[in-house]
């Protein structure tokens, strides 16, 4: 999700236009169409998840994080307003997916899992879809309860939500790090980290339809192997949304 130089990724390039097959030419230079794109015959951007990378005056970027005006780019504005998040990788069956918040950690396509006490009657939010809300390099469940639920890294890399009434949180656990870009993607910032990954379920140990999610980075790389990289999009909600009561 960073930017890449143009000289490290046409050195990539002219890598795989030995080892490859099927190759089309960028320029000079002869490339796998599977693993790059070619701007203006020139510029060779890579795949990233599932997304082909853009160029700004030559340099590739993620739309999940920057924008590119007048040959300039810019890191895309934080979001000030709650939001939801789906998966993004064409390639995945998952694409389009909702992340869903159930038995306190965050999977996608999943169910999401909330409560109302009674009391509360026709005040209480659906609780059907997992709204989040972000602020000052930090995330948290978007609901009514008092004290509110904190979304978290938890020691593994997952992503994981305080029980209401409850700060407590595993210890080693990380709290802040995070960036949710208006237009754009939620990104972790933590652990010189290598984006988002989705586990199927034969890799998250469960069965069903639901895939975990986690940050990877070069100390889980090997134990999340199975894991497919994914961006995270945001899609905003109306400013005030709520998402539930509780998420349990």
């Amino acid at each position: 999700m960073s930017r890449f130089t143009l000289a490290a990724v046409a050195l990539a390039g002219l890598a795989s236009g030995v080892l490859g097959a099927d190759l089309k030419t960028c320029g000079q230079t002869q490339y796998d169409p599977a693993q790059y794109v070619c701007h203006e015959n020139q510029f060779l951007c890579p795949i990233t998840a599932g997304e082909p990378l853009s160029n700004c005056a030559g340099a590739c970027y993620s739309k999940f994080m920057y924008s590119c005006t007048d040959n300039v780019l810019a890191l895309l504005p934080a979001t000030s307003i709650p939001f939801t998040l789906t998966a993004d990788n064409p390639g995945l069956p998952i694409h389009g997916k909702p992340v869903t918040a159930s038995d306190f950690h965050w999977t996608i396509n999943g169910e999401t899992k909330s409560y109302c006490p009674d009391q509360v009657g026709d005040s209480c939010p659906k609780g059907d879809k997992t709204i989040i809300a972000a602020g000052g390099g930090g995330i948290s469940m978007n609901v009514m309860v008092p004290g509110g639920q904190l979304a978290f890294l938890d020691p593994y890399w997952n992503i994981g939500y305080t029980q209401a009434h409850s700060a407590n949180i595993p210890s080693g656990s990380v709290t802040t790090g995070f960036a949710a870009l208006e237009g754009g993607g939620l990104i972790n910032l933590n652990g010189a980290g290598w984006g988002w990954g989705a586990c199927p379920p034969r890799a998250s140990g469960g069965g069903g339809p639901a895939w975990n999610l986690v940050a990877k980075n070069a100390t889980n790389a090997e134990k999340y192997a199975e894991c497919l990289p994914i961006n995270l999009k945001i899609n905003s909600v109306a400013s005030g949304t709520i998402g539930a009561w509780q998420y349990t």
